[in-house]
């Protein structure tokens, strides 16, 4: 019997908090240059957006984490604009949390950190959605984008 899972690679913060940390370590190789106030501003926003998915995702009463069974698909608050409203925040506080601190080499490395999620969570997630929940997932995945 397969179980009722996407079976990601890793959980997603995980994902982003590897490239960052091995970014930080290397923070001293390039300059440090950065914006903390527009960090700020994007980490902020990534906060919110984050928050907002959260709390619908937790009156939907479906599993957040990738490593739990979902029990629905979730359309409502910030999914009706992105499929990913919880990556899009991680990416928006990565981003902002490199500005902010002026670690160049984290920003280098959030690409390697997108593809991934693109390729080890986003896709294996877009499957099991898709086999689980049917037609109902696929007009959800026809109207709405995976980012924006």
């Amino acid at each position: 019997m397969e179980k009722d899972l996407p079976g990601v690679i890793a959980p997603p913060p995980l994902i982003f908090l590897i490239p960052f940390l091995i970014g930080y370590l290397c923070r001293n190789l390039l300059p440090r240059l950065g914006s903390p106030a527009i960090g700020s501003v994007l980490a902020v926003a990534g906060v919110a957006i984050g928050a907002w998915a959260f709390v619908t995702m937790l009156r939907a009463r479906t599993n957040i984490a990738p490593y739990k069974p979902s029990t629905t698909v979730v359309s409502g608050g910030p999914y009706r604009f992105s499929r990913n409203p919880i990556y899009v925040a991680m990416t928006l506080l990565y981003a902002g949390a490199a500005l902010s601190f002026r670690i160049i080499p984290a920003l280098i490395l959030l690409p390697i950190a997108l593809l991934l999620l693109h390729f080890g969570v986003i896709r294996r997630e877009e499957r099991y959605l898709e086999a689980k929940f049917g037609d109902r997932y696929r007009e959800y995945r026809s109207r709405v984008r995976r980012w924006t």
